[in-house]
């Protein structure tokens, strides 16, 4: 494939400004950008030219005599390059990758070299000897662990296994390949989700490479109103689902709205994940369908709905599984998660009874219950709104395949002819589908045959009737996968709510070979491609379902090499590069093959096909026959296979079962029994077929219309989305085959870089300028190394960088907005900077040296003249101390000692005075003690006419005075306590005083019963004396009502004798004995009650008395202190001279 060249390639400057204009016109360029630089020399030569070392796996062009001229070429230039390369390597002592025995690569510096081979040191001390062609350049250490291997100097394969392990064992699991990004599968959780790393991504807060930065891509691309999907490829459990459902949840972050559709487009994987994937050899989760999910956005952004299409279910895995296998997860999950009514309903027995299943000896997996499973299908069936009555007749077509495997036949004559064993399967399988079970038997065991107006029934043999119901299965497995999926776009169907805003998500399995490993390419479009290269156990050589896959996968490839190109292209034309025809090999060649008529090889298989006597081997000897001249198809001298070379590698086939099932034909009498069953989803299905049957000419005519034509054309349908829409890609990567967290196996990765086309899009980039610097970037990075420092724009600078340093001008490009560096050509910058950088630091060490040594000094010379002078200081200081005493000692001393003796003369006097006022004042207020207690009341008022030194008594009267007050608020004290102890006392009286009356009345109520208990004996006892007496009125009834505590003996007779009427009397006594006790007990408690009122009362009174006697007290001294500090402020303002303290 060739893209061609621009339509006109820019020379001079003034073609620069030309071009920048209609650019501007065109909205090309937001801001005004300055003229290029005029080139040296030439203008970029043909890719044909000779490129350095790091270019050796160059691009071949068109033609097969010219491609190996073109490789001759390059090799020899690229041999003798590397050759003079040696010597610098070297020298230099820098590191390169070379090739052991083992095949694996180490790095290490070569020693030295002879002729063809070269002595390697390795990292781990081993000296090698190897040859050249197994040594290729390392890059320099700034580049390990980039995150765009476009970053790197050199593009190969152990630099790229390299740089994706550094990253890996830091647990980053994302990298860049130019426009592609590279995912590899942690196999445990890393903390590089939720909601705060989503939500920094939403803000544009991160940029490094994420599935999250990929989703938000599309979502602004799509807000802007393109069409958007993403490519997602790996091998079987590379994390594709993974990464795709991280993918959706940021979407469903972005554009989750109040119609709760998003929530049921999740619940959908749920859905299909039970009826469309199966455990396989690979993985415990693998597609088996392709399905293309289109998501719908409003103007707003959110989420309105969806749209689901499915293609090619693999119908084989629910009759035949290999070894180690399963079939779909829904029918383990029925067998283990059915509710015991629906089970009884159902006849359903457990998943190991069923020969559907049991074949593969693998009924479980590890790690998953597949009853919970099928609880969250219950749910997400509720959540996707589909009526529980459908999931039943769903789940009853589930239980018809199950009982349709275990339904037997037996051979009836030689010729192999059979009828089916009427048993408990065909009973079952008859009462799930409405139908009588003796039609059942007869279809699957005949078959009806048109011989003009005749209806002639055959019988089948072993194998046709195991054909015809394994048939039969299919088809009701495969209807009813499509019927969910029209439920499914029914809940999620959009409306009138369609903007044409939507992202698809394609997830479709792909190449598998058995040789070769499995890589499941998921085509987010967001496109998730499942592109496997699987080893199946299943073929001993890949048959017509891999030929399949692998054909679709030739097609996407295709897409993904044409996309990768175009956006060079378009970035080369939009910054004004001159640009090139740029030749690659692509699978043009393996497409022709296989499409091309009439002589393809789809063509010679619908041919084929068609003829009733041709088998697969004379298939396979017509492949060779008209194929052979392709240098994409080799042929096998012996046997039925045939190989076709696929971009990700040579694969093998076998012509066994190709034409059976290319034709797959839709057997009429199959119609025919759907449509009489009673189930109205098997009426619905054979209407459909009908329908469909319909459409082309006649019946016979869509029954033979083969299964790979129909393949053929779901794929062009798919490419024509695909290439209407802007692809994201996604390779997934799966660091080991054991799936265990921290592993990195380097040839498992190879493989898988190789054939989902990682290193293939190196190869492409390596053909144009991977290397891309903003022209502010590296006049930042390098500027400082021009030699001339001139005021010049970035574009200006670069230009300048690139003649200083003599890069040949065909390997960069000068464009608007960037530079553009072939392979390896940073690396000489970034050498000849880290050379200018060692200078410089060794000149600022020798710098700051000397600047520090000088300042050292200068400080410490500083320091020193400093300490001089404050030493002269000190020293002079000291001198006048010592010397001034002996010049003025006999001058002063005289004058001292008169100043100290007339200051104690006059001391001495005012003592003295002092002295004698007081003792007068203490005999005249003597005296005046003598007198009325009247004339001492007056003493406050006759202190106003004391003296200055009458004063000098009066603290003493102020501490008198403060210490009485202290003794009456002590008293006080005494007194609250006191009265707090009555208080607490009393209060304790109360208590029992109510503790008291609540006795008596106690006491006086058992009195009152006492009471009349003792009149009611006495009145009997009258009564039984005076017999002859009438009964007073109201004692009719005496006897019954005594007391029953009274004591009392039987009466008989009418007589009574004296000793009783004592003893009553006596017993009357005693009670009013113990009454009258009891009364003088509560008269006691009464008194004791009334002298506690009263002695609280009276402590009341008495502490009342005292604090007014307080209060009057404290009144009157108040008035005193008041009248004597206005003495003192009026006879203390004038102070005499011998007051002043002297000194």
């Amino acid at each position: 494939m060739t893209i061609p060249p621009s339509p006109r390639m820019i020379t001079t400057p003034e073609e620069t400004m030309e071009s920048l204009s209609q650019q501007d016109a065109c909205e090309r360029l937001k801001d005004k950008s300055p003229s290029l630089p005029s080139r040296r020399t030439s203008q970029m030569p043909s890719n044909r030219q000779s490129l350095p070392t790091s270019l050796r796996d160059t691009i071949s062009p068109e033609g097969e005599g010219k491609e190996k001229d073109w490789n001759e070429r390059t090799e020899q230039i690229a041999e003798l390059e590397w050759v003079n390369n040696v010597e610098y390597f070297i020298t230099k002592k820098l590191c390169v990758w070379c090739r052991v025995g083992n095949g694996q690569w180490h790095l290490g510096k070569i020693q030295s070299s002879t002729g063809e081979a070269a002595c390697v040191a390795l990292s781990n001390t081993e000296v090698v000897e190897v040859s050249m062609k197994e040594i290729l350049p390392a890059n320099p250490e700034i580049l390990e662990g980039v995150d765009d291997l476009i970053q790197l100097s050199y593009l190969n394969e152990p630099s790229v296994l390299y740089n994706l392990r550094i990253r890996y064992s830091q647990d980053l699991i994302y990298s860049k390949a130019g426009p592609v990004l590279i995912a590899v599968n942690p196999f445990k959780k890393v903390q590089i989700y939720g909601n705060e790393i989503r939500s920094a991504y939403q803000k544009k807060a991160l940029v490094a490479p994420h599935v999250y930065a990929v989703a938000d891509a599309a979502f602004d691309k799509m807000m802007r109103g393109e069409s958007i999907n993403h490519l997602h490829d790996g091998e079987s459990g590379a994390g594709k689902t993974e990464t795709a459902k991280y993918a959706m949840q940021y979407l469903e972050a972005l554009g989750g709205g109040n119609f709760g559709v998003d929530n049921e487009i999740l619940k959908t994987n749920c859905i299909l994940e039970a009826f469309g994937n199966a455990k396989t050899s690979r993985n415990d989760n693998s597609s088996r369908f392709g399905k293309l999910m289109e998501i719908h956005f409003n103007a707003k952004g959110k989420i309105c709905g969806a749209k689901l299409e499915t293609f090619s279910l693999e119908q084989s895995r629910v009759v035949q599984l290999s070894n180690g296998e399963r079939s779909y997860h829904i029918f383990y999950e029925l067998c283990a998660g059915a509710s015991p009514i629906l089970k009884e309903r159902l006849n359903l027995k457990e998943a190991s009874e069923y020969n559907y299943l049991n074949q593969s000896n693998c009924l479980t997996i590890d790690r998953i219950d597949d009853a919970q499973k099928f609880h969250k299908l219950m749910e997400a069936f509720n959540i996707v709104q589909i009526p529980e009555e459908y999931q039943e007749r769903a789940f009853a077509l589930l239980a018809a395949v199950l009982w349709l495997g275990n339904v037997s036949f037996e051979v009836i004559d030689n010729e192999n002819h059979v009828d089916v064993v009427a048993d408990e399967a065909v009973t079952n399988v008859a009462m799930l589908m409405g139908c009588n079970p003796e039609e059942l038997m007869v279809v699957l065991s005949t078959c009806k045959l048109q011989a003009g107006k005749d209806c002639i029934a055959k019988k089948l043999t072993l194998r046709q009737a195991t054909d015809m119901r394994d048939s039969l299965a299919k088809i009701i497995y495969a209807s009813l996968f499509n019927w969910l999926i029209e439920q499914i776009n029914t809940s999620l169907e959009v409306g009138k709510l369609r903007t044409g805003r939507s992202i698809s998500i394609l997830d479709i399995y792909g190449f598998e070979s058995f040789k070769v490993c499995n890589l499941a390419l998921v085509l987010l479009v967001f496109i998730s491609f499942d592109c496997v290269m699987i080893q199946s156990p299943l073929f001993q050589n890949n048959s017509f379902e891999q030929f399949c896959i692998n054909y679709a996968n030739e097609r996407l490839q295709q897409h993904f090499n044409r996309h990768l190109f175009k956006l060079e292209q378009e970035e080369y034309e939009g910054d004004g590069i001159d640009w090139t025809k740029v030749e690659f090999k692509d699978n043009q060649e393996c497409l022709d093959l296989i499409e091309k008529k009439p002589i393809g090889l789809v063509s010679l298989l619908d041919e084929e096909s068609n003829f009733p006597k041709a088998t697969d081997t004379t298939f396979a000897n017509k492949l060779q026959h008209h194929l052979k001249s392709n240098s994409c198809f080799r042929g096998e001298k012996r046997g039925r296979g045939f190989r076709i070379n696929h971009y990700a590698g040579e694969v093998l086939y076998d012509t066994n079962g190709f034409l059976e099932k290319n034709r797959d034909p839709l057997h009429v009498d199959l119609i025919q029994l759907l449509s009489s069953c009673k189930c109205q989803l098997l009426n619905l299905f054979s209407s459909n077929m009908h329908d469909k049957s319909l459409k082309p000419a006649n019946l016979s005519e869509s029954m033979n219309q083969s299964v790979i034509t129909k393949f053929k054309s779901q794929l062009f349908k798919l490419m024509n989305k695909l290439e209407d829409t802007t692809p994201h890609f996604i390779r997934c990567i799966k660091p080991n085959s054991n799936q265990l967290p921290g592993v990195y196996e380097e040839n498992h990765v190879l493989q898988q870089l190789r054939c989902c086309g990682v290193l293939e899009i190196v190869r492409i980039s390596r053909s144009g300028y991977h290397t891309r610097m903003t022209h502010q970037d590296l006049a930042t990075r390098y500027g400082f190394l021009l030699d001339t420092k001139l005021s010049q724009d970035p574009l200006s600078t670069s230009d300048s960088i690139m003649k200083q340093f003599n890069l040949p001008p065909e390997m960069y490009q000068v464009g608007y907005r960037k530079i553009y560096l072939r392979t390896g050509q940073i690396g000489l910058l970034e050498e000849r900077r880290e050379y200018v950088l060692h200078g410089v630091i060794a000149l600022q060490k020798q710098f700051r040296g000397y600047k520090s040594r000088e300042y050292f000094n200068n400080m410490k010379n500083a320091a020193l003249i400093l300490q001089s002078y404050i030493r002269g200081e000190i020293a002079r200081r000291n001198y006048i101390v010592v010397k001034t005493p002996v010049k003025v000692s006999s001058a002063v001393t005289k004058e001292l000692d008169a100043v100290i003796h007339l200051q104690s003369v006059v001391r001495r006097w005012l003592v003295r005075k002092q002295l004698k006022n007081s003792v007068e004042l203490k005999k005249k207020s003597h005296h005046e003690k003598k007198k009325t207690k009247r004339k001492s009341r007056r003493k406050v008022s006759e202190v106003k006419d004391l003296t200055l030194e009458q004063f000098q008594f009066q603290p003493l009267a102020l501490a008198d005075l403060q210490s009485r007050v202290q003794k009456v608020e002590t008293a006080i004290m005494q007194k609250d306590d006191e009265n707090t102890a009555l208080k607490e006392e009393l209060q304790r009286f109360e208590e029992r005083w109510l503790e008291n009356e609540t006795r008596m009345k106690l006491m006086e109520e058992t009195w009152q019963k006492h009471i009349s208990s003792m009149q009611m004996s006495l009145e009997a006892a009258y009564n039984i004396m005076t017999p002859d007496k009438t009964p007073s009125h109201g004692n009719d009834s005496s006897e019954d009502t005594m007391s029953p505590g009274t004591p009392t003996k039987e009466l008989k007779g009418d007589s009574l004798n004296n000793d009783d009427v004592k003893d009553i009397y006596v017993e009357d006594y005693q009670r009013r004995v113990i009454f009258e006790e009891d009364v003088k007990r509560h008269v006691e408690t009464e008194l004791e009650r009334e002298s506690m009122a009263m002695t609280k009362q009276q402590a009341e009174e008495e502490l009342s008395r005292l604090k007014s006697r307080f209060e009057k007290w404290k009144k009157d001294y108040k008035a005193r202190l008041r009248g004597t500090k206005a003495r003192l402020r009026l006879n203390g303002g004038h102070r005499h001279w011998w007051c002043k303290k002297s000194f």
